[in-house]
């Protein structure tokens, strides 16, 4: 045993060095060592994928002193944790995102260079985790970015998805969807914890029996059950040395092989449990269109939940905290309503695992959550089959059946004789077939409720969950989402960041409210210049790559007008189109018209049963084709599609954008997060009064945001007075001539029907009210215009869109949940040396085994 703790103090910081160590020359030999004793290749046999990986666990390496010391500290100190409970983090790459947060960005890229290595190739390398499916996956990402930044002991939860969100090919014009293997070469950032695997119960039946202290107690008898097993992953802060944990499940049989069956020849039947359990987390979103789908989908979120509290319990119990504790250590948020189940599943563990009282469990789980809303579509709000939920979770169901009985007995002594209410507020729909309403279920459960954007809170209140807001009108806040500028200026934008840093130094990068700093020089010609030129040159980049990968010239000079987001009927994608169309039939009417040039970019998928999306999507290419050949147009106009939107092609586009197209109607998105990301970039907003463009208005100034179309309330007025969207087509010249355009087979070959259901729903359904706002974005449109011509005045706005962002960081977002919700303090992690760590690991072995 002594041999443990004689360690040469020479080598033992040349050890330490060899893994920590920041300089060039330290950067470089390790890359090699890794090259050679992780990859197994010498340099002659070597990929770019090889370069990739052992640049990968070379950054890992220099991430572990702060991880695991992060780990150890937040135990000695059983620090209050926030756990952050998601179906989704779209991550986006890791690599580049981490060199910033160390600050080793400039010394690796050096090494990698004195290496004779192309350092932009190699971060191209990287397989982006699609492990979310847009908004809600980033917003926990940059919650999780924030989180560590700010010195916040948290952990998020989720699914290693083996497939994630689909990869998106454009064939014909059509989306087609290809499997997204994010996992074929390896992980380099995660480390499989086996050894905190949990095991999950799902179906069978409850017996009920009476305990040795005679209490009425109830077990769960399960059909089946499977292992739950962590893969954690690193999540730095920026500039400190906090490194907290992505916690992600991944479900495997807890006997993977039956050596009896096989040996009976029975095959397959030897691995059917294998292949049954991982299943559960082979994909993200089954299509829950079939009653097999939707109980895949409540599966895994039963199970990812399950796991997380279950690992919960083990962190409450390895810091020797008490049951009762729970609540005091954890502060569970969950991210809309897919992570719902947790709240009836953390009620079985206290009642049934650890024996507590309902009273006291009760208690505990109400202190324990917060809940986030998303959305204001009633149909978005998850509801489960009772039977389906029944079969599943036979427990769960009991408990919400109780929870549901003690609720509406609180409603009866608050609202007597109001039969309606009790209706609308239990948490069984009873209207038809019975459901299982989860966000009601969320809604009681909490001690918290907020929306994300100060309309959509208000708005909360006033529709889908009005009748709890008059219940508990204390429970409800709002709280506006936030981006990292860590990845979507520092990362994304380099130029733009290093160009505010001479001016204003680094410190904004974690105090955005910094840029106002920057106001004042609006009027300095030489900072507008610099600022245009950067704009430019960063558009160059982008011309270039679209001529790369499509082969179209499009002109930098243009104004590129960007719409990238997840492809929806509300997010009016269509009208953007029609645009499109009115413009082309306006210069073919007029060859010699001029107009102010444009690129018009899209972006985004459609969910892989959505049709009408599809639909939309084939309705973009295809105007596109027709715009880009015509000569008539003396490219005056350009329209592409970018296939395969996802974090690492968002990087390069909201740098390069000019304006934004944030035009869903109004009372529809709850917040918007890309809305922020392209101003934080110097983009100018054209949108509706809708989620947080009202905030951004207010913040930028109205002068410098392009608004048009009805307000939310305008919205309801309308619908409730009976729209007619016929109407506005029969009445408005320029919206007939461009739908005419479209249904005549112009973009479609002479094909007249291919579009026709999507001109149908317009023409005599039109929900999210195109028609109507189609005639005031037509003129807001020409205003812009006007204003690209004048690129002085384009730019001032530009410069004041960007600096006055400050409000819109996740870090401001963090800050108040910290406050208001989660009652959570920053936690310092201090390093030891790096020459201490070794004698540290040394003496701390030793007295273990002695």
């Amino acid at each position: 045993m002594d041999n443990f703790a004689t360690t040469d103090a020479a080598v033992a910081i040349a050890l330490a060095g060899e893994r920590t160590g920041t300089s060039v020359d330290s950067i470089k030999r390790a890359f090699l060592d890794n090259l050679f004793f992780v990859q197994g290749k010498p340099v002659s046999l070597a990929t770019q994928r090889d370069y990739y990986m052992a640049l990968a666990y070379l950054v890992r390496d220099r991430m572990l002193h702060r991880w695991n010391t992060t780990a150890e500290s937040y135990t000695q100190h059983r620090a209050r944790t926030v756990c952050y409970l998601s179906a989704e983090f779209l991550m986006g790459p890791h690599l580049g995102n981490n060199l910033i947060n160390m600050g080793i960005y400039d010394q690796v890229k050096q090494a990698m260079e004195e290496l004779g290595l192309d350092f932009d190739d190699l971060l191209a390398q990287e397989e982006e985790p699609g492990l979310g499916n847009g908004g809600l996956g980033r917003l926990a990402a940059c919650y999780l970015d924030s989180l560590a930044a700010l010195e916040i002991p948290s952990l998020g939860y989720g699914i290693r998805y083996e497939f994630g969100i689909f990869h998106q090919d454009i064939k014909d014009g059509w989306q087609v969807e290809r499997t997204d293997k994010w996992l074929r070469y390896g992980n380099p950032w995660e480390v499989v914890r086996p050894e905190w695997a949990v095991e999950v119960k799902f179906g069978g039946h409850t017996e009920t029996y009476v305990d040795d202290q005679g209490r009425y107690r109830v077990r769960w008898v399960p059909a089946r059950e499977v292992l739950g097993v962590p893969y954690d992953t690193p999540i730095l802060g920026y500039q400190v040395n906090t490194a907290n944990t992505l916690r992600l499940w991944k479900a495997e049989a807890i006997e993977s092989f039956d050596f009896g069956v096989f040996n009976q020849g029975n095959y397959y039947g030897a691995v059917e449990k294998k292949v049954a359990s991982e299943n559960l987390t082979k994909v993200l979103y089954p299509n829950d269109e079939k009653l097999a789908g939707k109980q895949l989908r409540l599966e895994q979120q039963a199970f990812f939940v399950s796991c997380s509290l279950q690992d919960m319990f083990r962190i409450l119990q390895g810091q020797g905290l008490a049951v009762e504790q729970f609540h005091e250590k954890f502060a569970i948020q969950l991210n809309d309503t897919h992570p719902a189940i947790a709240t009836a599943e953390l009620m079985r563990l206290l009642l049934d695992e650890y024996g507590l009282d309902w009273t006291l469990a009760w208690e505990i789980t109400q202190k324990t959550f917060a809940y986030t809303n998303h959305t204001l579509l009633p149909e978005a709000l998850e509801k489960w089959p009772v039977s389906l939920f029944g079969r599943l979770l036979p427990r769960h169901l009991e408990i919400i059946y109780e929870i549901n009985n003690r609720f509406l007995e609180l409603v009866r002594m608050k609202f007597p004789k109001d039969a309606e209410r009790l209706a609308r507020l239990s948490l069984i729909d009873e209207s038809g077939e019975r459901y299982v309403r989860m966000a009601h279920l969320a809604c009681v459960s909490s001690h918290r409720i907020n929306g994300v954007a100060a309309l959509h809170s208000e708005l909360l209140k006033q529709t889908v969950l009005r009748d709890f807001y008059e219940l508990f009108p204390e429970k409800f806040c709002n709280k506006t989402n936030g981006v990292t500028p860590r990845r979507w200026m520092v990362l994304s934008n380099p130029r733009l960041s290093t160009m505010i840093t001479s001016r204003i130094g680094d410190r904004w990068i974690k105090h955005l409210d910094d840029l106002k700093q920057l106001e004042p020089l609006v009027e300095d010609g030489g900072f507008r210049e610099e600022w245009h030129g950067i704009k430019q040159a960063i558009k160059r980049d982008l011309a270039n790559r679209i001529h790369q990968q499509f082969g179209l010239l499009v002109d930098p000079t243009s104004l590129f007008d960007v719409q990238v987001k997840r492809i929806h009927e509300y997010k009016r994608q269509h009208l953007n189109v029609l645009h499109i169309v009115t413009l082309y039939s306006q210069l073919k009417q007029n060859p010699n018209l001029e107009i102010t040039p444009r690129t018009f970019i899209f972006g985004g998928k459609a969910a892989p049963g959505y049709a009408m999306a599809k639909l939309m999507i084939k309705l973009i290419t295809a105007v596109g084709d027709m715009v880009n050949k015509d000569p008539d147009l003396r490219n005056q106009m350009k329209v592409i599609f970018l296939p395969n939107y996802n974090v690492t092609n968002s990087q390069r586009i909201y740098p390069a954008s000019d304006l934004s197209e944030q035009i869903s109607t109004a009372g529809f998105e709850a917040s918007g997060t890309g809305n922020m990301k392209f101003a934080m970039n110097g983009a100018l907003t054209i949108g509706t009064l809708d989620g947080a463009n009202i905030e951004i208005r207010d913040a930028v100034g109205p002068e410098n945001f392009f608004l048009f179309g009805l307000t939310a309330d305008q919205v309801v007025q309308l619908k409730a007075t009976g729209y007619q969207p016929y109407h506005y087509y029969q009445s408005n010249p320029m919206l007939r001539d461009a739908i005419d355009l479209i249904a005549s087979g112009h973009f479609s070959q002479g094909d007249g029907s291919l579009f026709q259901p999507l001109l149908d729903k317009l023409l005599y359904q039109d929900p999210f009210l195109v028609l109507a706002d189609y005639q005031a974005y037509i003129d807001c449109q020409h205003t812009v215009s006007q204003a690209y011509s004048d690129i002085e005045g384009w730019t001032r706005m530009s410069i004041l869109n960007s600096v006055r962002m400050g409000p819109f960081s996740s870090d401001r977002s963090i800050r108040e949940y910290c406050e208001d919700i989660w009652k959570v303090s920053p936690m310092a992690i201090h390093l030891t040396e790096p020459s201490a760590i070794d004698a540290s690991l040394s003496h701390n072995l030793t007295c273990k085994l002695s």
